[in-house]
């Protein structure tokens, strides 16, 4: 019942309109780490057309759909069109981004990156230890959020594994990839390749694979509670162990299913150890429940387990949502890697960025998986001066990002759904979900 709940208010992705796209590279930790260049084959076509493309007779009508909230202007007030149009096709290709890292920002250091296994694991037993030993509930709350934190970090250490950034040695990044993303319920092979669909597809409004907007024929056809919920806090954060397990309407399915059409029929045995792996650690914390007593491990393990799944699925939003000016989201001939990876948006988290491993630094990454962590700073300030406007600055944070709660509740109040037509839309907002 909870599953179908979830999946009706939205938090879970969108059916598939279009064919399943071309999986193109099988595994990001399962083959030999790819050269600088194995992301040319995503190079899109329109990436050397200039912004002359959309000069006065292109007939925007019929292929473009725009937000109601945004104005249009009369000859008089032709200075406004010269504007920034984030929709246009960028005047630079993937070439020249790649072009612009130094190359140093490209190495991968196992021994750097063990380092912060390390780290983060002996933080994560740190803290259960020191909540054990007070026991009261001055100090459990503390641990909590703290604990899920670290939680969080310890998944973007093997989402690194999942992309072969953590190490060129892909069986290295492969058992580490599984020892962390066990050890917090995630099915790591699973979840590696459906995540590998969504950096192959991102901004596309049907194919990719997370986050992807409600079509307003989708949208329309929700009871009025329905979709109220849908944008209602809390249920949208706690959408990720719901998907993992159904995917989503529409889509047949799920990450332990190795008969799953997310996969290969050659990623089957990847998905029985990852699944095998998953139920492991599920029994250990089932014998630990009754070693320890099940108040404990909720204490322990389960209330931060949930607040995990709050930053994985607040993080990965607003990768996608909430920019203070609309982005396009694309479909058919319009959408290009590189259009669509232009589309997500790095977000500052103050003294969160170092515990998380920078994970806010999100269009390089997307563009350039490869890119470990501790380069992503320094590749995105390589690469700006060739985004241009492309690029937004994220707002500075304060020491924590109690900002982007703020971003997040905008967001949920406004983006609501995409139009059925067109191949460059926007998100809309339904006037009676606002009481406007």
């Amino acid at each position: 019942m909870a599953t179908w709940v979830l999946s009706q208010c939205g938090v879970t992705p969108l059916p598939r309109l279009y064919p399943k796209p071309t999986t193109g590279i099988s595994s990001y930790s399962n083959v030999k780490s790819y050269p600088i260049a194995s992301f040319q084959s995503f190079k899109p076509n329109t990436t050397h057309t200039t912004l002359s493309r959309y000069g006065k007779d292109k007939k925007w009508g019929v292929k473009v759909s725009v937000p109601l909230a945004i104005d249009y202007v009369n000859e008089e007030e032709s200075e406004i069109t010269n504007e920034f149009d984030p929709s246009a096709p960028p005047p630079f290709t993937l070439a020249d981004i790649r072009a612009a890292i130094p190359k140093h920002c490209w190495v991968k250091d196992p021994w750097r990156s063990m380092s912060y296994v390390l780290r983060d694991v002996v933080i994560v037993f740190g803290l259960a230890a020191v909540a054990v030993y007070f026991n009261n509930m001055v100090v459990w709350p503390l641990y909590w959020i703290a604990q899920s934190t670290m939680f969080w970090a310890l998944f973007v250490l093997g989402h690194d594994c999942g992309h072969g950034s953590f190490s060129s040695n892909a069986k290295l990044n492969s058992v580490v990839g599984h020892f962390l993303h066990s050890s917090i319920l995630v099915p790591y092979h699973g979840w590696r390749i459906s995540h590998r669909t969504h950096h192959q597809n991102h901004g596309h409004v049907e194919n990719d694979e997370s986050w992807h907007p409600l079509s307003e024929k989708i949208y329309r056809s929700l009871d009025s509670a329905t979709r109220k919920l849908r944008f209602t806090l809390p249920f949208p954060m706690l959408a990720y162990p719901f998907y993992l397990w159904s995917r989503s309407p529409g889509k047949k399915g799920s990450h332990f299913d190795p008969n799953s059409d997310l996969f290969l029929p050659q990623e089957k045995k990847d998905i029985l150890t990852s699944t095998a792996c998953w139920t492991a650690m599920a029994a250990l914390l089932v014998g630990l429940n009754f070693v320890m007593g099940p108040l404990q491990m909720l204490k322990l393990y389960g209330i931060p387990y949930w607040g995990f799944v709050v930053w994985l699925d607040l993080v990965t939003y607003l990768h996608h949502h909430g920019h203070e000016d609309k982005l396009p989201w694309y479909r058919g001939k319009e959408w290009s890697y590189l259009r669509g990876g232009l589309t997500t948006l790095d977000r500052d988290y103050g003294w969160i960025n170092n515990i998380h491993h920078d994970i806010g630094t999100h269009v390089i990454h997307h563009l350039f998986p490869q890119i470990p962590h501790y380069n992503l700073i320094e590749a995105t300030e390589a690469a700006k001066p060739v985004f241009g406007k492309y690029y937004r600055e994220p707002k500075k944070s304060w020491p924590l990002p109690f900002h982007l709660l703020g971003v997040l509740v905008s967001s949920l109040k406004k983006d609501h759904y995409v139009s059925d037509e067109g191949d460059i839309i926007y998100y809309q907002t339904d006037a009676k979900m606002t009481g406007n």
